[in-house]
This record gives C-alpha cells, sequence and structure tokens, in this order.
C-alpha cells in the first residue's frame, strides 16, 4: 500500500510540475473563432480552431490550434483542452492529495471497513495513471 501512495503522490507531482510550467489561465475556447490582440478583437482568418488564454476572456494569446474551423472533431478537441487549464488540473491535484491523505489515515485507523474503503480509493486513484511504467497491476487489493 504504501508503495502504491508513493506511485500517487509522485503521479500528482509531475501534474502539479507540469501545469506550474504551462501558459497560465484561464484558456477559453469561442467557437466564433475571434482573437483579442490587446486592442480590438480581430476574427481569425486562418480557418482554424484554437485553444486561446488570457483574461477575463476573450483571447490575448493561442495555446494550440486543433484543426479546421467548424470541423465537429476539432471544436470538440479545442473545448476539450481549454477545460482542462493548469488552474483546473491545480485545484484537482490539491483535491486528490487530500483524498489521498484522508486515506492514509483511514489505514492507519486499522478499523477494516475503512482500511479497505481506503485501499479501494488509492486503486481507484491510481487508475488515472495505468499506462504508466511504474503502475503495478498487482497493487489491486
Amino acid at each position: 500500500m504504501d508503495e502504491q501512495m508513493a506511485f500517487v503522490h509522485a503521479r500528482l507531482d509531475e501534474d502539479e510540475q507540469i501545469a506550474r510550467a504551462a501558459t497560465p489561465g484561464p484558456w477559453s475556447y469561442d467557437p466564433s473563432n475571434e482573437w483579442y490582440d490587446g486592442d480590438d478583437f480581430v476574427t481569425m482568418t486562418n480557418g482554424q480552431e484554437f485553444v486561446g488564454y488570457g483574461g477575463p476572456s476573450p483571447f490575448r494569446g493561442a495555446i494550440c490550434i486543433t484543426g479546421e474551423a467548424g470541423h465537429a472533431q476539432s471544436m470538440k478537441d479545442a473545448e476539450h483542452i481549454a477545460r482542462h487549464d493548469p488552474a483546473r488540473v491545480l485545484r484537482d491535484v490539491q483535491a486528490r492529495r487530500k483524498t489521498l491523505l484522508r486515506c492514509q489515515e483511514e489505514v492507519l485507523s486499522g478499523i477494516p471497513r475503512l482500511v479497505w474503503f481506503a485501499k479501494q480509493t488509492v486503486w481507484e486513484m491510481a487508475q488515472r495513471w495505468a499506462d504508466h511504467d511504474d503502475f503495478d497491476e498487482d497493487w489491486q487489493p
């Protein structure tokens, strides 16, 4: 169990580090393809969907371009990327760390039902990184 908790802690540390290094948000997506250049709104003419950043809205810069403007999948990709901006990732990391701490306390309680629940919870948290080289299927309770 300690190894699995260490694994989850390490992945959360990585997620936090990557989010802090990314362009700060808020990231946003606007299907109208308008860009704020600091002085005025400019309509994108290059025919691409993009995720922008800046605040409070609309865009001051581009994070990524997902494809052709109006293309259904490009629009969905851009919306997905914008929803997972660095601020959201950092909030997620903080919440998962609190859950992990609670699980550690429950394991130490020695109360069988709480220990079982904590082990299940940590296993489920670890699933997020099941494709990581250090993930171990044998951790499953």
